[in-house]
């Protein structure tokens, strides 16, 4: 009988792509492997949990790190702008993980008829992996073994594996994605709104009005929600798809800097610095050496 860490790591072996992630046939879930630390890997996270199952992992959200590691899981309940980082890894050990989207309509049926509290929280939790998650997690990769069986039961097990986090060790953390009337679901509105426009002028008033609040209380529970002001998250935003666009598309720095809506150049480099350690030039440079 394979463990999860057989599963996961046969599976990412397989069908890893260029960034270490192997979907698979379940909605929202898919493997992780990395056959070496350091490489930076930046982008705006969906709600999640990650269960690390062999190296170590960092996760940067605005000035706060979270370290984890085998057995300990990572949960993220807000669409966050992240910076993580492998630390251990080699392809002797190659560091894996299970990650799984969390669905918030199944988590919201959910809460509804097991009678669950909504708990505002941090954004983002490291905690020791739930056994009932895991449980869960092993039998529905077990699935992929056994076809027949997939498209009968993989949905059952995905809504199992949702009902594990929302009352077990994670449960605190992930419960405000199951309600529609929480501090959290009011904000995911208005994140939503900088995400299609981060390239715009930002205007908190719009922003409170779309959220249901006065500027004062969005502020207050933005920030909450986030770690990060409306400005902080709209500037983390630009400044990942600035990377992506000179990464990705060969987009010179002047131009990305324009693109995601800065009209000062240099306080671009500035603000690219601050967030990824390093100028533009270099870090693009080092990371196509990387890759």
């Amino acid at each position: 009988m394979h463990s999860l860490f057989d599963l996961v790591r046969r599976h990412a072996d397989a069908h890893s792509d260029r960034s270490g992630f192997a979907p698979t046939p379940f909605r929202g879930l898919g493997a992780v492997r990395a056959l070496y630390p350091g490489e930076l890997q930046v982008t705006v996270q969906k709600p999640l949990i990650a269960i690390c199952l062999q190296g170590r992992k960092r996760v940067t959200i605005g000035t706060n790190s979270f370290d984890y590691g085998a057995g300990e899981a990572l949960v993220i309940t807000a669409d966050v702008p992240t910076i993580s980082q492998i630390l251990e890894a080699s392809p002797a050990a190659p560091y894996y993980a299970l990650a799984l989207e969390l669905d918030a309509p199944l988590l919201r049926s959910l809460t509804v008829e097991a009678d669950l509290r909504p708990i505002d929280t941090a954004p983002i939790r490291v905690e020791p992996a739930d056994t009932d998650v895991m449980d869960a997690a092993l039998r529905l990769l077990r699935l992929m073994e056994r076809p027949a069986a997939l498209s009968v039961l993989g949905e059952a097990l995905l809504r199992e594996m949702h009902y594990w986090l929302l009352t077990g060790e994670h449960g605190a953390a992930i419960r405000s994605l199951g309600r529609a009337d929480t501090h959290a679901h009011r904000i995911a509105r208005a994140v939503s709104l900088i995400r299609q426009n981060y390239a715009s002028t930002l205007r908190i008033g719009n922003l409170a009005a779309v959220a249901g609040m006065s500027e004062s209380s969005f502020h207050q529970h933005f920030r909450a929600v986030t770690t990060l002001s409306p400005l902080q998250f709209q500037k983390q935003l630009r400044l990942i798809e600035a990377r992506r666009l000179m990464l990705m598309d060969s987009q010179g720095i002047a131009h990305a800097a324009h693109l995601v809506g800065y009209e000062s150049v240099p306080q671009f480099t500035r603000d690219y610095a601050r967030l990824f350690g390093t100028p533009p030039g270099r870090d693009i440079r080092e990371a196509r050496l990387s890759v």
